[in-house]
């Protein structure tokens, strides 16, 4: 049997370790196990969201609303945009898929971080794309920009605040940015974390309203899964000029989302007041993080996320670091992978960090 030849050099994506999976390999009880690999909210989601879902589950026999008018509705009162403006995806990285199929193909060239979220890489090779990257760990928009001169790509990814490295971009330093890229080139702001970052920072704040009343050539895109707490309904979403969002829909699947989904999603907009408390708990928290690493003398990236960066020392190797925390029930995320010799760490509940520094300190 022959395959598309693109998938040759393309590597499966590798998400955190299903605690499901640890319980199999190392005969470790489930309770034991503490997952913070993943970025997952470790407070949950709203109880709201909890009720409203398991009012509605008679009604998983029957197809979703395909016009998903409740979740958009909120979402358009949200951002105070019009629903034209709006496309639902399967997480957001499904969003990312419809942009690269949509604009990109063999001949075109895909700009985005030295390190930054994975799906960039691989839904660029599933078109056959050429992917350019920038020098620096964190994001340099000078590079970006001397780059974007020189091979004047048809997509830029800017992640703020970026996946793996936890650092954001300030919101002036992108506007300006963007005021000088050529509408012909879409410029993708991926804000999967934004909710933390505006808690931490407001000068990071990037709004998709203010986006897309200044540049027609730039997406917003947004996530529940991680402020929001619901990684496992698998809700993301775009907002763009409705006629980049217009050609993106022609991609969309019918029923991308489920009933139940859109139903969480929905719900968990009217309840602000948990998220932000969520959010507050994760900044306390992170605290720890930073007195933890400087406790082992340990660099780490000034995070605007839910989680954190440690970078390790020459003596240290982070692969070996995380099997040895995996095999205690730990389970964190090695950015081996990444070029990097470090270790993301969800930032979890008090009780799971307190766990994570008293391995972790054992082994370092």
């Amino acid at each position: 049997m022959k395959f598309n030849k693109k998938l040759q050099n393309i590597n499966t994506y590798e998400a955190g370790k299903p605690i499901e999976l640890v319980v199999r390999e190392f005969g470790i009880e489930p309770k034991d196990i503490v997952k913070l690999a993943s970025n997952e909210n470790p407070y949950g989601c709203s109880p709201k969201v909890q009720d409203a879902v398991s009012k509605i589950i008679p009604k998983m026999a029957l197809y979703p609303d395909d016009s998903m008018l409740k979740l958009k509705n909120a979402l358009t009162k949200k951002y105070e945009m019009n629903d034209e403006n709006l496309i639902i995806g399967s997480g957001s990285d499904q969003v990312i898929e419809f942009i690269m199929h949509a604009v990109a193909n063999e001949n075109s060239k895909i700009l985005m971080n030295s390190v930054t979220f994975a799906m960039y890489e691989i839904y660029a090779k599933h078109v056959g794309a050429q992917i350019l990257r920038t020098k620096s760990q964190e994001h340099n928009l000078e590079e970006f920009y001397e780059l974007y001169k020189k091979e004047n790509p048809e997509i830029i990814f800017l992640c703020t605040p970026n996946n793996p490295t936890g650092d954001a971009i300030n919101a002036d330093e992108m506007m300006k940015f963007l005021q000088k890229i050529d509408k012909n080139t879409l410029v993708v702001v991926d804000c999967a974390y934004m909710e933390y970052a505006v808690y931490k920072d407001v000068s990071k704040q990037v709004t998709p309203k203010e986006l897309i009343e200044k540049f027609e050539n730039v997406i917003y895109l947004g996530t529940f899964s991680k402020a929001y707490g619901l990684g496992g309904m698998r809700v993301g979403y775009g907002v763009s000029h409705k006629n980049i969002i217009g050609e993106l829909s022609k991609l969309r699947p019918p029923f991308n989302i489920t009933t139940l989904s859109l139903e969480a999603a929905s719900v968990a907009l009217e309840d602000e007041k948990f998220v932000n408390n969520c959010i507050a708990l994760n900044f306390d928290e992170m605290k720890r993080y930073e007195e933890f690493a400087n406790k082992q003398k340990i660099d780490i990236i000034e995070s605007y996320t839910n989680f954190v960066t440690l970078c390790l020392n020459e003596t240290q190797n982070s692969t070996q670091l995380c099997d040895a925390l995996l095999q205690k029930g730990m389970i964190v995320r090695d950015l081996n992978g990444y070029g990097m010799n470090a270790i993301r760490v969800t930032v979890g509940t008090k009780e799971q960090n307190k766990r994570f520094f008293e391995l972790a300190s054992a082994l370092l």
